[in-house]
């Protein structure tokens, strides 16, 4: 005689916010119990419950170097994201344009720009003004890298048909290939903005007197690590505050893009 089993349910998967909601706990346990064993010395790494407690009762001043730090990224991102996708477009729109400077931007991207930075302190002298364009400039080569290879992957049809009912290239950029590149582009986003904040806060703990990452020099000298990992605290929530945001984005104008396959825009 068979007997009938009921199949055994099949388990749910944690979705991906689930698994990321666990690995942050996951690393915060760890941070928290390894300084307290003494596996890693605290001045290494302190207790993440110290950490806190710094960035809590410092809460004012972090807060106030943070503000100071917001705007010049808000600058630097406008400049960088803004100029870097619209050079982007341009110049994966003209297919001779993007052969000659297409491997030159890659070759400048390969640069490590932070060698750089006494050179834009000599030009732009030690204020916002030299952050700002070094955060910029650091920004800027991968939104158009990212923006270029974006349109080299729409469909030639999209262009051929907007060519045939006689639209301008600025309609064809801003009504064919920005549409249809869009997720290459918000990815391209997404980087160059990352490093933009990395950008002004590298040049605030080189040379400034306010920001975040003045802080951050400033107790690193003092050998507070409670504060200096505040500090790396802030950045770290700074740069996911970003992530979600492009996020959110993305979400919003997914109804709007085109669907995609590789061929030449030129």
């Amino acid at each position: 005689m068979t007997v009938a089993l009921d199949a055994a349910p099949a388990r749910a998967r944690p979705g991906p916010a689930t698994v990321r909601l666990l690995i942050g706990l996951a690393v915060l346990g760890l941070w928290e119990v390894l300084p307290r064993a003494g596996l890693i010395p605290p001045l290494f790494l302190p207790p993440v419950s110290q950490t806190l407690a710094a960035l809590v009762g410092s809460a004012g001043d972090y807060g106030r170097h943070l503000l100071f730090s917001l705007r010049a990224i808000a600058i630097a991102m406008l400049a960088a994201c803004g100029l870097g996708i619209g050079l982007g477009l341009l110049i994966g729109s003209v297919a001779p344009l993007r052969r000659v400077l297409q491997p030159l931007t890659s070759g400048l991207y390969a640069v490590p720009i932070v060698i750089l930075y006494p050179l834009f302190t000599a030009w732009f002298g030690i204020g916002a003004q030299s952050k700002i364009v070094f955060a910029a400039i650091y920004g800027l080569l991968p939104c158009m890298l990212g923006t270029m290879a974006g349109i080299q992957t729409i469909d030639r049809q999209y262009l051929t048909v907007a060519r045939s009912m006689r639209a301008s290239r600025w309609q064809v950029i801003t009504r064919v290939m920005l549409p249809a590149a869009m997720p290459t582009v918000l990815a391209a986003f997404r980087v160059g903005g990352a490093l933009v904040i990395v950008g002004v806060v590298v040049a605030e703990m080189l040379t400034s007197s306010e920001g975040i990452g003045y802080l951050i020099s400033r107790y690193r000298t003092l050998l507070d690590s409670p504060h200096v990992f505040a500090g790396i605290l802030v950045v770290i929530v700074l740069v996911l505050a970003f992530g979600a945001l492009v996020r959110l984005v993305e979400d919003r104008t997914r109804h709007w893009r085109f669907s995609t396959r590789s061929g030449d825009a030129g």
